[in-house]
């Protein structure tokens, strides 16, 4: 079982039994009710923070799992989402496919949420070698709630955030990150800014930045337990040893000679990506046209576009081409801690 300090809820390491049930639907859902609805009149205009998450790359879980396999692996992870909407004083409104739709009475409770979900969805084990990801997206801000749904533009921002979103990202209005602590909207990032039918002004867009932030974590109670040694990552390529730590905390990666790593492969980007220490985790960011392929241990290659990703474990990076097509120059990295 895993457990969290912060919400008390645990789950089960493997909850991905073919038997479970689910409600792939549109209707209320009746799981986790709380306070949020006890003493508001159906029809009142109230301020809510709304939030959509979904599982990010769905259908090609169903191609690669088959169907059987797919709707259980999604449905334990609706079930995370549920439970701890629940956990943090949400109500889950309705559930719509590989997506549900929650209200919170603020957007602290919300974000709060948001991070424990990507928090223990990214912890779990593939299925497969093929890993399930959420992408969420919220907004605060005045909604017109019935008995069985909740309705207004601030749903439809809201729900705009979460297209918005990528695998593992939790994006929010600059509005919305205005509502919080300063220590948490410390954590946050611009993205852009965004045109919305019907509004005259541009939204902001912002992110969560969950992964790297020690006030998130700390704030929704860390999964994982850490020793005191400094985290290091080490780097060979063509028989060069490159290290990334609190003293070189970032490396750049590409063709053009004033990368750290020189890549001599043309399918490589000049400046093709670079690899930063974010606290005790080093993400490996894609900034190429080609884009690059990941192969963590014992696990199946992801290639990655212009997109994030946490390096684990140990394995290899083929820039601009998958690794079985030319394995002759590759970067491989070492997580140490």
């Amino acid at each position: 079982m895993t457990q969290l300090p912060h919400s008390g809820v645990a789950f089960a390491d493997d909850a991905m039994s073919p038997g479970r049930s689910c409600l792939y639907n549109a209707a209320p859902d009746s799981f986790g009710t709380t306070s949020v609805n006890d003493t508001t009149p159906a029809g009142a205009n109230q301020e809510r923070t709304v939030l959509f998450a979904d599982v990010s790359g769905s259908t090609r879980l169903y191609e690669v799992l088959g169907d059987a396999r797919a709707f259980a692996a999604i449905d334990a992870c609706l079930d995370i989402l549920r439970k701890l909407t629940a956990a943090h004083s949400g109500h889950v409104v309705k559930t719509i496919g590989d997506e549900i739709m929650a209200v919170f009475p603020d957007a602290m409770n919300a974000v709060q949420a948001a991070c424990e979900m990507q928090l223990v969805v990214s912890s779990r084990k593939p299925v497969d070698n093929e890993r399930v990801a959420i992408r969420v997206g919220l907004h605060h801000g005045p909604v017109l709630e019935s008995a069985d749904d909740v309705f207004g533009d601030t749903v439809n921002i809201a729900a705009r955030m979460a297209e918005v979103a990528k695998a593992q990202q939790i994006i929010t209005t600059g509005s919305t990150v205005a509502l919080l602590p300063p220590i948490v909207r410390a954590s946050t990032r611009t993205l852009s800014t965004l045109a919305i039918k019907g509004k005259a002004d541009d939204i902001e867009v912002r992110e969560v930045i969950w992964q790297e932030s020690e006030d998130m974590t700390m704030m929704v109670g860390n999964t994982q337990s850490h020793s005191d040694a400094e985290p290091t990552l080490k780097l060979i390529h063509q028989g060069e040893t490159f290290i990334v730590d609190a003293a070189h905390p970032s490396v750049t990666i590409g063709r053009d000679e004033r990368a750290d790593i020189v890549i001599q492969d043309r399918r490589a980007s000049r400046m093709h990506a670079r690899i930063e220490r974010r606290r005790d985790k080093f993400v490996f960011v894609d900034i190429s046209s080609n884009g690059s392929y990941v192969i963590v241990k014992n696990e199946t290659e992801i290639q990655l576009r212009r997109e994030e990703f946490v390096l684990r474990e140990s394995g290899s990076i083929s820039l601009g081409h998958p690794y079985i097509k030319d394995p002759t120059e590759v970067v491989e990295f070492f997580c140490q801690s």
